[in-house]
């Protein structure tokens, strides 16, 4: 799950005041090393206060295996900090010509499914990737909603390649931004349109999170599709009405339909300074027991939804739901006792001193841990504007039903995403570190 994003200071641009954290769904609120850093970690920047120990855990080689790709954090497209991103090679249907590689492509544990900004796409290749019908004729389109907006464009269909792996055939793709601004059906999403790179901060979103499909039997299902479907159907491309669309034909999680290495996803960042680091560079591992090295060892898991949720966490007393999102680039959670930044960072908390925050994770499983986060003043961090990468940032969501373990977590950690194979008779959805 992405969140929301704004200009800061001419160049950073962050996530501000999510209305809900919402898994990509619109309909139930169920979406190598670090770089160096100018600034050192001493005590001045705690101000009195204190951080808890940062995990150590170094990524495997990014290039050492068919099923790993790196992971990069940096400039990016548009300068937008806390940003993975990976490469992906898309082919058109049945063949291996014509393909293309396309870079910053942002990695979203929290979101399901590949969708490319359209400008971004050689205009040879997205002549070739066929626009999704209905059994109508009409076409397919989609309104992908995130807590910080939407994007808007038509489902076409494509061979997916990330490293040495490649999905079995051609599989959904949303391509964002192939039709025309006029074309946004009533009722297609809140928030703003991020329907070009620079609105996104990206090239695209590759989304991995625990879900095969980005929304399931909601939007198969008439009599709830009629509502909360993140489908249109558009007939001659036009008129665009929401629909369901059958499971078949929704935006496919492409790790999920490997040939191989298919069961979850491993993403590994490296740990980064306190006080923030220019860049990082991560593994993203496919598979998860599959291979010499993508074996299951997280100290714990936890049974998850569909959507890879834990809906029993516990915060200041207060039971939450809370997820682990790449796309976000910072924690995201309500907490009163926090002060808010002046508005050149509206949106991020930017406490007198280092603050320590813990709550108790619990998933379906009965499994529970409490963990601890770290969190600077933005302002403190933002300071050195040549640093991108950062595991202490947080920032207000307008939920206080939601805790949103962003990016900051992921630094010196292995998290691990078991997908949800139950509809084949598979295992249950999972996550862990």
């Amino acid at each position: 799950m992405r969140t929301m994003q704004s200009y800061i200071a001419g160049k950073f641009r962050g996530w501000m005041q999510a209305v809900v954290a919402v898994a990509l769904v619109s309909l139930v609120a169920a979406c190598g090393g670090g770089g160096g850093s100018s600034s050192s970690n001493s005590s001045d920047s705690l101000n009195g206060g204190s951080l808890p120990a940062s995990p150590t855990q170094q990524p495997i080689n990014p290039n050492a295996a068919a099923n790993t790709v790196p992971i990069t954090v940096g400039v990016g497209v548009k300068g937008v900090i806390n940003i993975p991103t990976v490469s992906v090679t898309v082919c058109p249907p049945g063949t291996t010509s014509n393909c293309q590689t396309i870079n910053n492509i942002q990695v979203d544990t929290g979101s399901f499914g590949l969708r490319l900004v359209s400008s971004v796409v050689n205009s040879s290749l997205l002549s070739v990737l066929p626009v999704s019908t209905l059994a109508s004729g009409a076409q397919l389109a989609e309104c992908a909603n995130f807590a910080d907006g939407f994007t808007w464009g038509t489902v076409r269909t494509a061979t997916v390649q990330i490293g040495g792996e490649t999905t079995t055939g051609a599989i959904p793709i949303q391509i964002i931004g192939d039709k025309a601004s006029s074309s946004v059906p009533t009722g297609c999403g809140s928030g703003a349109a991020e329907n070009t790179a620079s609105d996104l901060g990206a090239n695209g979103i590759l989304g991995i999170g625990t879900a095969p499909t980005d929304c399931g039997t909601t939007c198969s299902n008439p009599s709830t599709a009629a509502t909360y479907s993140n489908y249109f159907a558009c007939p001659n491309g036009t008129s665009c009405a929401r629909t369901a669309v059958p499971i078949n034909q929704q935006v496919a999680n492409p790790a999920a339909n490997f040939r191989t290495d298919n069961n979850g996803v491993i993403v590994q960042m490296p740990p980064v300074s306190n006080t923030g680091a220019s860049s990082a560079t991560g593994t993203l591992v496919f598979g998860i027991g599959t291979q010499s090295n993508n074996a299951l060892a997280a100290a714990q898991t936890f049974a998850t939804d569909s959507f890879g949720d834990m809906n029993n966490s516990v915060y200041n007393g207060t039971t939450v739901q809370a997820f682990f999102d790449s796309g976000s680039n910072a924690y995201f959670f309500s907490d009163s006792s926090l002060t808010l930044c002046p508005s050149n960072y509206a949106g991020f908390y930017c406490p007198s001193s280092a603050q320590t925050k813990s709550i108790t994770l619990a998933g379906a499983n009965s499994t529970k841990a409490s963990v601890n986060i770290g969190i600077l003043s933005a302002a403190t961090l933002f300071g050195n504007s040549s640093n991108y990468a950062f595991n202490d940032l947080a920032g207000q969501i307008g939920s206080g039903g939601s805790f949103d373990l962003g990016l900051p977590f992921f630094y010196g950690r292995y998290m691990y995403y078991g997908f949800d194979q139950t509809a084949n008779g598979g295992q249950s959805p999972y996550v862990g570190f």
